[in-house]
């Protein structure tokens, strides 16, 4: 049971229902997550897309993307995000293996995504503060140092919405892992 509110996003108005509409747009319906922080802060929602846009639009691929969301809801153990990035992540084209071995926190057999998702996940663990040889081993994997800014964007990002959706105890409306 969600312990939030969450209007109906047909009842949603101002600038709740403009942002609704464009994800229904996008993606042909308005996820429970989206929804429910919609309904309760559409400014949070703006940024939240804002985000979502912007990394898009950078220096990482989806894949790459896909997997550092993997690895940070695995390390929350967000349900909500779990179910929805391992969707997403067999979209972007990660293998099945790999997205349980990222959401588990174990080695996925594609090496680079493995430095990656090793890399997010201590840098959340960790609050931070990385040993030097944990960002030498992302660069190693060919990650430059703009994808390395950018992966700590898509941390910051994903942490929020797996707050929310743990906060929330937020509906699974992806199909469940």
């Amino acid at each position: 049971m969600e312990r939030l509110n969450r209007q109906p996003v047909s009842e949603a108005t101002g600038q709740a229902a403009d942002l609704f509409a464009g994800i229904k747009r996008a993606v042909g319906m308005v996820p429970n997550a989206y929804a429910g922080i919609g309904s309760n802060s559409p400014a949070a929602l703006q940024i939240v897309l804002a985000t979502g846009d912007a990394l898009s639009k950078g220096a990482l691929s989806s894949k790459d993307l896909e997997a550092i969301k993997l690895a940070i809801s695995g390390a929350v153990d967000c349900d909500y995000c779990l179910a929805a990035h391992s969707l997403m992540g067999k979209k972007a084209g990660i293998a099945a293996d790999d997205v349980v071995a990222l959401r588990e926190g174990r080695g996925a057999a594609d090496a680079r995504l493995n430095a990656l998702a090793t890399f997010a996940r201590t840098v959340f663990t960790s609050r931070g503060t990385v040993p030097a040889g944990v960002v030498d081993a992302v660069k190693a994997a060919g990650y430059n140092d703009q994808q390395i800014v950018e992966t700590l964007l898509a941390i910051a990002d994903i942490t929020f919405t797996n707050l929310f959706n743990r906060v929330n105890d937020t509906v699974v409306d992806f199909p469940k892992i």
